[in-house]
């Protein structure tokens, strides 16, 4: 211990890394009672906490080792650290990434002039093609996480956290992948101050450090999620695994619902976009505060990344509502007859916000829909579908079902061989409660709902798309109905999409 703990103070990291700032989220602290401080390695030059441990690791290598060369693998950020300090200390450098690895993390590698190799659908997987191409070229291998070096190189950042706040501190949260991040943190930590707990978090799809602590021994898992790919680990380190043990509090597990909340919470306080696994230490933070109900503590976030593929935000998005349980999701079958939608929506959902609303006629009889509400807490969500069983209308909370949030709320509708005398119309709604019980109102009579599409995009207007059976002679009607509602329209009853899929 004595040994790692000279080897943080001796770090050669700031020859490329920087001190990052540690900055305190003050509105988020006054909501929640505590004062709550976010580590910001994503401002470091590559983006991540990893450059850390990379170039004090081969700031380290022998001029042997350097003629060398080096070669690792990674999902990304350490792959950019090696990159980053090979470049900048001469060392060629070849580096084995999955090829499930996002595509930003990939071409910045590539910008350093290194070679780069695609092999795996994981890390675990591309470890063992970076040991085979390894005993080849006789590199040096840079292990990401189970490295005394690497440890002390991402240790650096206890040391920073305490100088930087000297005062109070209760808890430190960190992300978990293979573990050097917290081990080096933790083993610096408890030695000056072992009164500051270390809380590690993982997703529950890439736990290997929380089963492996709860086994007693290292675990390998049979698969990890690749959604937080920066800690997607099949088996923790050895080194990292007897460092967690002596030393890490507990480890906190995540749904993927929660990190995007917990990207979102980050966003707000800071306005930086974080990666998945740069959000996790804020998600475990916040669920630590929900679960112990603790107030007027000192809690600091590490924030270890912000390689995030723009792409991925349309994702995140979707699922932070319900990861903040601000959202719940219900399948219900209602009568297929005149008013059923409008008594639906005036009735039984009131004045609550809904989030997204699918609805495609089926029969005469019967339509099923997908429908989203705003909530405040989960009491609410088993309180409307008390209140859906109640009413008579048969339904299903799917606000946990994975394959409906992925999926199906996407597939809503198709063609309909009920449907006749259609006509497709794409609206801009207000944002606000009681926008479609005003639609319906001002449809009422000769013209039954065949299709209708919502979804909320956190703008002041939603867009919706819907189908209107129309009786023949009734276009001019209907014209002057749209026109009086005042809402944003457009007609696609000739667009070819429509005509092919719905």
């Amino acid at each position: 211990m004595q040994k790692l703990f000279k080897q943080i103070l001796t770090s050669r990291v700031y020859e490329a890394a920087i001190e990052t700032p540690l900055d305190e989220a003050a509105a988020l602290s006054a909501k929640l009672c505590n004062r709550i401080l976010l580590k910001r390695e994503d401002q470091q030059p590559v983006f991540s906490f990893k450059l850390r441990g990379a170039y004090n690791k081969l700031a380290h290598l022998s001029p042997a080792e350097r003629k060398l060369g080096v070669i690792t693998a990674s999902a990304g950020n350490h792959a950019q650290g090696v990159a980053f300090a090979a470049a900048k200390l001469g060392i060629p450098a070849l580096i084995v990434m999955p090829v499930t690895t996002p595509k930003i993390k990939v071409e910045a590698v590539r910008g350093f002039g290194v070679e780069v190799v695609l092999s795996g659908n994981n890390y675990s997987e591309a470890a063992v093609h970076a040991e085979f191409l390894g005993e080849k070229t006789r590199m040096v291998h840079v292990h990401p996480f189970d490295d005394e070096l690497v440890i002390a190189g991402q240790g650096t950042i206890a040391d920073e956290l305490l100088r930087q706040n000297p005062g109070r501190l209760d808890a430190i949260f960190v992300p978990v992948g293979g573990g050097g991040l917290i081990a080096g943190i933790a083993a610096y930590i408890k030695i000056l101050r072992p009164e500051i707990k270390i809380i590690g978090v993982e997703p529950l799809d890439s736990d290997a450090m929380f089963q492996s602590l709860a086994a007693g021994r290292r675990l390998t898992l049979d698969a990890v999620g690749i959604f937080a790919d920066g800690v997607a680990v099949r088996q923790v380190g050895k080194l990292t695994f007897d460092l967690c043990r002596k030393y890490v509090d507990r480890i906190i597990r995540v749904t993927t619902d929660e990190l995007c909340s917990g990207i979102k919470a980050v966003y707000q306080s800071t306005r930086a976009i974080v990666e998945p696994a740069g959000g996790l230490a804020m998600t475990g933070l916040l669920k630590y505060i929900e679960e112990t109900g603790c107030r007027g503590e000192t809690l600091i976030a590490v924030n270890s990344g912000a390689n995030m593929n723009f792409e991925r935000l349309r994702y995140v998005t979707e699922r932070t509502l319900i990861g903040e349980k601000q959202e719940a999701l219900f399948a219900v079958t209602i009568p297929e007859k005149p008013g059923s939608l409008k008594a639906f929506c005036r009735d039984l959902v009131g004045n609550r916000n809904i989030t997204e609303f699918n609805y495609r006629l089926r029969t005469r009889e019967k339509a099923h829909i997908f429908v989203g509400i705003s909530i405040r807490n989960e009491s609410e969500r088993q309180s409307f579908s008390r209140i859906l069983t109640e009413a008579g209308y048969e339904n299903i909370d799917i606000t946990d079902n994975d394959l409906a949030k992925t999926h199906i709320r996407h597939m809503v509708g198709g063609q309909s061989t009920a449907v006749a005398s259609e006509r497709l119309f794409r609206f801009w709604f207000p944002e606000t409660p009681g926008a479609l019980t005003r639609f319906l109102e001002a449809t009422r009579g000769r013209h039954n709902i065949s299709l209708f599409h919502y979804r909320s995009q956190g703008g002041d207007f939603g867009r919706v798309l819907i189908g209107l059976e129309c009786e023949p002679g009734s276009d001019e009607d209907l014209e002057e109905r749209l026109d009086a509602l005042g809402y944003r329209y457009k007609e696609e009853t000739d667009n070819p999409a429509y005509k092919l899929f719905l």
